[in-house]
């Protein structure tokens, strides 16, 4: 496991893939919040955003203003799909309740959607995913055009679905070629921002005398990062914790890495620093210094600690191609 890990995390290659990526969510029972929430990434950006409150789609980036501007017409689909899939998405959760015999409670039905395209090899690929409170629900195979059930509660809706052969022509279509069309248009428009590199500001946190000590990379941009302990300058992974990205409400991201410091020797605490890689800039290198740690049981310590996770917003899942669960945030 140790091997695959390192395999997966040592080694620091920039891809060449660009998303666009669609998430719905309807909700029941839960107060002071938009029944119906839409929302628009491209490359992991928040670019356009509806909610049932709202009414309408509306550009979240300056980038996607201007191309909108040019493109009235498209921003008019944004909205009619908003409206649309509200009153879709809206039966769709009272027919499941129903199904499942669920009167009460909170409720969540979800749809994430899209395409990636690598602009080296041209490869394309669809997905089309629900969730139902969290859990998968049913997935579009588009290899075989069918339905992927995981939950039995799903079964007789795969087999319902299976049969809409039109339904399953357009999905294939439209995210084998329309979908990369679009997202085309959005990357080659949204060029100088999407490909812009923002470094982080990196910090060393600590809970306890007794916690590990995080390493911590907020604020950078693009999610093409890594973050690893070193000693001595060479890379180890005993007693080392790799923690997944995250979107910040602001379009950037943050990490971060743990070190378990109770087995370091308080005289080699010297050999030891954070490194935080960043795709086509210089490598940011944090030397592991109890004088530079942030700790949280003083209270200056807590307000850093908080200024620096605190995160608001609406998280939503999201099931990658190896099948990890990611969180989404929404602001």
């Amino acid at each position: 496991m140790k091997e695959l890990r390192c395999i997966q995390m040592c080694h620091f290659s920039p891809t060449v893939k660009h998303s666009l990526k669609y998430f719905i969510t309807a909700s029941s029972g839960i107060q002071d919040f938009p029944e119906f929430v839409g929302a628009a990434l491209v490359d992991e950006v928040l670019v356009g955003y509806c909610d049932s409150n709202i009414g309408r789609a509306e550009p979240r980036q300056e980038w996607m203003k201007l191309f909108l501007k040019d493109a009235p017409q498209r921003l008019k689909w944004y909205t009619d799909k908003c409206s649309g899939n509200q009153q879709v998405f809206r039966a769709n959760i009272n027919n499941l309740k129903t199904r499942l015999n669920q009167t009460e409670g909170v409720h969540i039905f979800q749809r994430m959607n899209g395409c990636e395209w690598d602009d080296e090899t041209e490869k394309v690929t669809g997905f089309n995913q629900y969730g139902y409170d969290g859990e998968d629900f049913i997935a579009l195979d588009l290899q075989t055009l069918t339905w992927i059930a995981p939950k039995p509660q799903a079964v007789n809706l795969k087999l319902q679905w299976d049969t809409e052969k039109p339904r399953l022509e357009y999905n294939k279509d439209y995210y084998i070629h329309e979908c990369p069309k679009w997202l085309k248009k959005y990357v080659k428009h949204g060029r100088n921002s999407l490909q812009r590199s923002v470094l982080p500001s990196v910090s060393l946190l600590q809970r306890t005398p007794s916690s590990p000590v995080s390493c911590h990379a907020a604020g950078f941009y693009p999610d093409r990062a890594m973050m690893f302990w070193r000693t001595d300058g060479e890379e180890f992974h005993e007693g080392v914790e790799h923690g997944e990205i995250l979107p910040n409400h602001d379009g950037t991201f943050q990490m971060s890495v743990e070190l378990k410091v109770s087995s370091v020797k308080p005289e080699d605490w010297s050999r030891y620093d954070c490194v935080f890689q960043l795709s086509g800039v210089e490598d940011i290198i944090t030397r592991l210094d109890k004088a530079a740690i942030r700790t949280n049981w003083s209270k200056t310590g807590v307000a850093a600690v908080l200024l620096l996770l605190s995160v608001f917003g609406f998280f939503m899942w999201n099931r990658n191609n190896n099948g990890e669960i990611q969180q989404i945030l929404l602001h």
